[in-house]
């Protein structure tokens, strides 16, 4: 490829977008990099120039000056939050993805590449893998599964009607980082966590529910795959997952603990209080979700893209529970280290209730 390429990228200061760009700033066959984003970070890398832009409200003439004359665009912009007010959060995600992928096509964009997730699949199994053929209906209790289900129709339609329009969907696991740790705290566990008590030999036991299996992957390995994809001429579907398998046991290894078993009956039980609460974001519809996510199969990512995780899913979960302890973040507004107000600011604006 002798072009460099002009890329576009949505969401760019979040967790996935500034490993993203980090990724493609270091490669010389890209030329520049636009990051739109919803609030101006400190944050820079070489070749990036940020656009503040509200997605959902951006007009037509906004989105279309940005696209004209990209190669490619990387849609990763996402709201989490308010996982209590699910129309807002349609209202960005899906609404606001729509816009995206109208201006790909009015502005004849080569090549998209959208961030969905192992959320997007349809309840699997535990005990193998599945491969990007499984059905990707998502989970209907949460709105962040039902969301990327949608978001993953709406795509067949697009690549049928815009086949001459390189479309690729990346599917990764959990995605940590040391510096995400910070905001993923906010998103899922809420203020009430105490960050400087999750290290070794201080957390005696960690619940072994059935089913609480999962895979994670490092943010840079998934940047690392987004650059992959954006130079090369791949299409359709990719997951994305390090090894190996996130299980209590693991964790509990991680934290020098026990397991101890818990039903998944009385687990629910607790999120479901701690959610009524008002003291954790994460609602008793995600954690139904994640109990019936399936493994995923990474053969098509290694072999189409010659993709590997640099990082095991120990390894990316290590570095956010160090995060977490060492209250990391970055100079970005999605992912600062703490929010005004600091946790009191959180219980106070309402756990799960603000963007």
């Amino acid at each position: 490829m002798n072009q460099r390429l002009h890329v576009v990228v949505t969401g760019a200061t979040g967790n996935l977008g500034t490993s993203v760009v980090e990724a493609l700033s270091e490669d010389p066959r890209v030329a520049s990099i636009t990051g739109i984003a919803r609030r101006e970070p400190e944050w820079t890398r070489p070749k990036l120039t940020i656009e503040t832009l509200d997605l959902p409200k951006a007009g037509e003439d906004e989105l279309d000056r940005i696209f004209t004359g990209a190669d490619v665009v990387i849609h990763l912009a996402w709201l989490f939050q308010p996982t209590r007010d699910p129309v807002r959060t349609w209202d960005v995600n899906v609404l606001g993805g729509l816009r995206v992928f109208d201006a790909v096509a009015r502005c004849e964009v080569p090549a998209l590449l959208y961030a969905s997730s192992v959320g997007a699949y349809s309840p699997g199994p535990k005990d193998r893998t599945v491969d990007e053929q499984w059905p990707t209906h998502g989970w209907p209790g949460a709105a962040y599964t039902r969301e990327k289900a949608y978001l993953e129709r709406v795509l067949d339609a697009f690549t049928r009607t815009h086949p001459h329009i390189r479309v690729v969907r990346m599917r990764p696991a959990f995605v940590f980082k040391r510096e995400a740790a910070s905001e993923q705290r906010r998103l899922f566990a809420g203020p009430l966590v105490p960050a400087s008590l999750v290290r070794p030999g201080l957390v005696p036991v960690v619940p072994d529910v059935p089913g609480l299996t999962m895979q994670a992957v490092h943010s840079a390995d998934v940047g690392e795959a987004f650059r992959l994809a954006a130079l090369n001429p791949v299409r359709g579907a990719f997951n994305l997952a390090a090894e190996p398998v996130v299980d209590p046991k693991l964790i509990a290894r991680l934290l020098g603990a026990r397991t101890v078993p818990l039903p998944a009956v009385l687990a629910r039980a607790a999120v479901t209080a701690a959610w009524k609460l008002h003291t954790v974001p994460a609602s008793p519809g995600l954690f139904d979700a994640v109990l019936r996510l399936p493994l995923m199969d990474t053969t098509r990512a290694r072999t189409d893209l010659a993709w590997t995780a640099r990082y095991s899913a120990a390894d990316a979960l290590a570095e956010f529970l160090t995060g977490l302890r060492e209250r990391e973040g970055m100079a970005t507004p999605p992912l600062a280290s703490s929010v005004p107000g600091g946790r009191l600011g959180e219980l106070a604006t309402g756990v799960g209730e603000k963007p």
